[in-house]
C-alpha cells in the first residue's frame, strides 16, 4: 500500500506538470455577456486526480464590462467550478450511488483508490452528477413532448413490455409538510417514487415461459407526478423503439394512475395486471375473513384464486358480491375487492395471455423498486429531500440501464 501511494505521489507530480499551461492562448476570449475577457494572469489550482493531489496552471480572464473572471482551461478539462478530476468526480458518483451510505462511500474510495476525501464530497458529486443526469433526461423528454425526437429504425421487436409501480420513500421533514399519511399522527413521512422499466421478450424456454431478452430492460423514475411521469414513461419507450414492437405490452398492479398512463400514451397495448398481485388481494381480504386461522383462509381463497387465476373474474366477482358480512367494515372491504377486480376483468385474462407467450407477472418492475430504488434509498436511518432523491434515482436508473460509460462520454461534447 504504501508503495502504491508512492507511485501515485509520483505519477501525480508528472501530471500537473502536464496540467501547467506555458502560457495564454490568446490576449482575450469571448464572455458570456456578449464582451470580450482579457487575459490578466496565471493561476494554481490544486485539483484531486485518480493518481492523487496534482495542481494546474492555467490562465485568468477578467471581463471589465459585466465584472466576471473565468478560466477557459477548467471548462475544456470538464472541472469549471469543481477541485476533483473528470476520473475522481466518476468514481465519487459510482460508489455515492452505491447500495451504502455515502461516508461508506468514502471509506471505499481511500481503501480502493488512496483517496482522501469527506462524506459530504461524495455526497455532492453524487446528486451533482445525477442532477446532470436528470436533466438531461428533462431536455429529451422536453424534445419528445414537441414531436422533435428521431423515429427510432431498425428490425421489429418481437414483443415490448412497459412496466411501472411506485415505491414510498423516507424524506425530511420540510418534504411532507401539509401531506396527509397513515401514521398515528396523520401526516405523511414518505414521498412515492415512480419507476418505469422497458425490455423486450422474443423467446420462450422449453416449457413454454416466455424469456426476457438479455441485457434489454431499461429504467426510468423520479418524485413526480402521475402526468409528469407519463411523460418520462412515453420517452423511455419510444427511445427503445415502440413504434417497432409487433406486441405492446403494458403491465402493472390495479392503480389507477398506472392505467391512465397506459390509456393515454400507450393506446392499443395489451394490458395485464401482475397476477401475484392479484391474488395478495384475495389473501389479503381472506386474512380480513379469518384473522386467525390459517387453514381456513385458504380454504376460503384458494377457490376465488382458481377463478382469478383462470379468468374467470365475472364469477369471482359474483362470489364475493354475493356474500354479506354483519361487519360493516369488513362488508367495505368486500365491495372495494370486487370493484377492483370487475375494474379489472380484462387486464386479468390470464389464460389468454399465457397462449399468447406473455408474462403475466410484473416482477421485473417489483425487482427493480427493491434493487435500483429501495437498496439504496430505503436504508436505515436515511431520510431524503426530493432533490437528492431524484438525483440519485436519476444516477441509479443510469448505471442499471447500462447508460453511465455512454453518460460520462457525453460530458466531452
Amino acid at each position: 500500500m504504501a508503495f502504491r501511494t508512492a507511485l501515485h505521489s509520483a505519477g501525480a507530480a508528472g501530471l500537473s506538470e502536464l496540467l501547467r499551461e506555458p502560457g495564454p492562448v490568446s490576449t482575450t476570449v469571448p464572455c458570456a455577456c456578449g464582451s470580450h475577457a482579457r487575459y490578466k494572469d496565471m493561476r494554481r489550482k490544486p485539483v484531486l486526480t485518480v493518481l492523487g493531489p496534482a495542481h494546474m496552471l492555467r490562465a485568468y480572464y477578467w471581463c471589465t464590462h459585466c465584472r466576471q473572471g473565468q478560466f477557459p482551461a477548467d471548462c475544456a478539462r470538464d472541472m469549471d467550478g469543481t477541485e476533483f478530476s473528470p476520473g475522481v468526480r466518476r468514481m465519487l458518483a459510482v460508489v455515492g450511488s452505491e447500495c451504502c451510505s455515502f461516508d461508506h462511500g468514502r471509506q471505499q474510495m481511500e481503501l480502493l483508490a488512496d483517496l482522501k476525501v469527506t462524506a459530504k464530497a461524495v455526497e455532492r458529486v453524487t446528486e451533482a452528477i445525477g442532477a446532470d443526469i436528470a436533466r438531461r433526461q428533462q431536455e429529451t423528454i422536453q424534445r419528445t413532448m414537441q414531436l422533435e425526437l428521431p423515429v427510432a429504425v431498425g428490425q421489429p421487436i418481437p414483443k415490448m413490455y412497459v412496466q411501472m409501480d411506485g415505491t414510498g420513500l423516507p424524506m425530511v421533514g420540510k418534504e411532507t409538510e401539509g401531506r396527509k399519511g397513515k401514521g398515528e399522527d396523520g401526516r405523511a413521512h414518505t414521498r412515492e417514487a415512480k419507476l418505469g422499466c422497458v425490455f423486450t421478450q422474443a423467446t420462450i424456454d422449453d416449457q413454454g415461459r416466455p424469456v426476457r431478452d438479455a441485457e434489454s430492460t431499461t429504467y426510468t423514475g423520479a418524485i413526480e407526478t402521475a402526468a409528469e411521469f407519463s411523460r418520462r414513461i412515453y420517452t423511455e419507450a419510444h427511445h427503445r423503439g415502440w413504434n417497432r414492437a409487433q406486441v405492446k405490452i403494458v403491465m402493472g398492479d390495479g392503480a389507477d394512475w398506472i392505467w391512465n398512463i397506459g390509456e393515454e400514451q400507450f393506446p392499443g397495448a395489451i394490458q395485464i395486471v401482475d397476477l401475484y398481485h392479484a391474488r395478495q388481494h384475495l389473501w389479503d381480504l381472506g386474512g380480513q375473513f379469518h384473522p386467525n386461522d390459517e387453514k381456513s383462509k385458504r380454504k376460503w381463497v384458494m377457490p376465488l384464486q382458481r377463478l382469478l387465476d383462470q379468468g374467470k373474474i365475472e364469477k369471482l366477482v359474483a362470489k364475493l358480491r354475493s356474500l354479506s358480512p354483519a361487519n360493516s367494515e369488513l362488508a367495505a372491504a368486500l365491495r372495494t375487492e370486487a370493484n377492483y377486480f370487475e375494474r379489472n376483468a380484462e387486464r386479468m385474462r390470464y389464460p389468454k395471455f399465457r397462449k399468447q407467450n406473455l408474462f403475466v407477472g410484473s416482477g421485473v418492475i417489483e425487482a427493480g423498486c427493491k434493487t435500483v430504488i429501495g437498496s439504496r434509498l430505503k436504508r436505515s436511518g436515511m431520510f431524503w429531500t426530493v432533490r437528492g432523491a431524484n438525483a440519485v434515482i436519476a444516477l441509479r436508473c443510469c448505471r442499471h440501464s447500462r447508460q453511465f460509460d455512454d453518460y460520462w462520454e457525453g460530458r466531452r461534447g
